[in-house]
């Protein structure tokens, strides 16, 4: 009975909305044409970092170059989402090389906490805001390692567009805004937060200019002195000190041990196209296990939008985040088993519990052998394209904001488990399970796609999609982004809490009510939901015309361009 209401109310609601006005091109739910230029593009959710990025490849940058000076500017412009406290992935096509590499830029765990810590003081989950959930922010190195690979313009002339819109300030936009007012009502409470990102007592609203000279200092300090200021001098020293202020464990030491790591990006094929993850402790494999089952089916034949379509779709996402729940962790820790997960021989066991007729409530995981974000994508004049993504987690992160720094730190640390045997159990110097993840889609060994999905546990989830509706259902590249998601939520978690009761199905607006009425039939619980459903960037190479194409979330306040 619960579930038919629940349908009625999405029934009113769907056909008091439109999904998109009428187009003379494309699908009617797209939102606009795709953008394409024939030397570069970038694509980025705030448009003043979209034309850093060209600016930067137009004084001879590279696509590397362009995404370091847009992710500071971001940093900046869209704290909710990302910050030099938080964490970065890095999925790059080496134009010169022909060769892609992948970058896990992720921090570790305080030495001096301990799981025992949390269990003598009664926690049974590692609190979302405050010191404890702070780990190691490694956003900073990620930017050298990457400038150090491919880089090309010296760091001050790579961060001198953040450092002068810190100065001089910038208009803040819409949705930004938006969710900025949300997490001063949350992270206020701590010292530093408000002295930094709430001018004149409040979270500034919409076209509203703001400065912030703290962080222009810090990105100074950076230019200058390289990651060793950051991680080693001054900037490492006063981040310790407000942590020990705080009652946190993070430590000058902690800071100087940090290093990123170059991982193989991991693929499956999917209907003749490679499909390229980053390997845990990310969730990236969840996106090519979902596709791995899914290929088992004759998709394209079931059509967009259809009941069949999104029962197994939901289906092969519950399937693969039992086994995420499970099995992802920092593989220095854990032996994750990668190659088995993403086998065909696995997702054919896999793909034989599905019911066609019926949801799920529960999937155990196999039995094997052996948080907001910005994402944005930058390709050059050579050839090299980087899917790049970045976030604090739960948008502007635990609170902790360090004074005179301009940034807050990150709380990815609330993502381990309290779980002895777990392997995402806590422990000193280790990486949590994370949330955010870059992608990419090759084809014949050239690159095709670099694209990525923001929103927590909805990023496999979109990766998949939009592979979907570009390889089976021929959208063009705005188009499999602008059309109508879903979103399934209450899976198991890497945090140890467990599916019981088959979890609830978001649906976008513009789906058929008939569909949910099917959907609803086969036991899938069905809801509605303003937002929660992602942020997509991307661009898309054309080896024949030799041009790229751009496409930006229009869910988001992003913009695709390129020259």
């Amino acid at each position: 009975m619960k579930n038919v209401i629940l349908f009625l109310l999405l029934l009113v609601f769907m056909q008091s909305h439109i999904a998109g006005q009428d187009r003379l091109t494309g699908k009617h739910f797209a939102s606009r044409s795709e953008v394409i230029a024939p030397v570069a593009m970038a694509a980025t959710s705030q448009p003043l970092a979209t034309q850093i990025a060209l600016d930067i490849m137009k004084q001879g940058g590279t696509a590397v170059d362009a995404a370091i000076a847009a992710n500071a500017a971001l940093g900046l412009m869209e704290p909710t989402g990302n910050g030099m406290g938080g964490d970065l992935f890095a999925i790059v096509w080496h134009g010169p090389t022909k060769k892609l590499y992948g970058l896990n830029a992720s921090g570790r765990s305080p030495g001096s906490l301990t799981l025992d810590y949390f269990l003598e003081n009664g926690y049974d989950h590692i609190p979302a805001y405050g010191p404890l959930p702070v780990s190691v922010p490694g956003c900073v190195d990620g930017w050298f390692e990457l400038h150090g690979k491919f880089g090309k313009l010296g760091m001050e002339e790579i961060l001198a567009p953040a450092i002068h819109y810190a100065e001089e300030g910038f208009p803040v936009s819409e949705l930004i805004a938006y969710y900025w007012g949300l997490s001063t009502r949350r992270l206020s409470r701590y010292d530093g937060f408000a002295e930094i990102f709430m001018p004149g007592g409040k979270a500034p609203q919409k076209g509203e200019i703001f400065r912030n000279p703290a962080l222009a200092s810090t990105l100074k300090k950076i230019a200058e002195g390289g990651r060793e200021v950051f991680y080693e001098g001054e900037i490492a020293e006063v981040i310790a000190t407000y942590m020990k202020e705080q009652g946190g464990f993070l430590t000058k030491e902690d800071m100087a041990a940090h290093t990123s790591e170059w991982v193989e990006p991991q693929s499956v094929n999917y209907r003749g196209y490679d499909v390229w993850e980053l390997p845990p402790n990310g969730q990236g494999i969840a996106a090519l296990q979902m596709l791995q089952i899914l290929e088992g089916y004759d998709i394209a034949a079931m059509g967009f939008g259809s009941a069949e379509y999104i029962h197994y779709l939901t289906e092969a996402k519950k399937l693969a985040f039992e086994d995420r729940a499970k099995f992802y962790a920092d593989m220095d820790f854990a032996d994750v088993p990668v190659d088995q997960l993403i086998s065909d021989t696995y997702a054919d066991q896999r793909r034989a519990l599905i019911r066609p007729d019926r949801a799920a409530r529960t999937y155990d995981a196999g039995a094997l052998e052996g948080g907001e974000t910005i994402y944005m994508t930058v390709a050059d004049k050579e050839g090299t394209m980087v899917s790049l993504i970045q976030s604090n987690y739960r948008g502007m992160g635990s609170g902790m904001t360090p004074p005179g720094l301009g940034f807050i730190l990150q709380d990815r640390g609330e993502l381990f488990c309290l779980k002895k045997g777990h392997a995402n159990v806590y422990e000193p110097g280790k990486r949590p399970f994370h949330t955010i993840i870059p992608a990419f889609i090759t084809k014949d060994g050239k690159p095709w796609v670099s694209f990525g999905v923001m929103g927590g546990a909805m990023q496999p989830q979109g990766h998949v999609q939009i592979v979907v509706n570009l390889v089976d259902f021929g959208m063009n590249l705005q188009e499999a982004g602008d059309a109508p998601r879903i979103r399934h939520t209450g899976s198991s978690q890497p945090t140890g809490e467990e599916m019981t009761d088959g979890g609830t199905l978001y649906l976008e607006t513009g789906f058929d009510p008939e569909v949910i009425r099917a959907l609803v039939s086969r036991g899938h619980r069905i809801s509605s939901t303003l937002g929660g459903f992602g942020g997509y960037q991307a661009i898309m190479r054309d080896h024949g015309e030799g041009v790229y194409y751009g496409a930006s979330e229009s869910r988001k306040d992003g913009q695709a361009a390129g020259y």
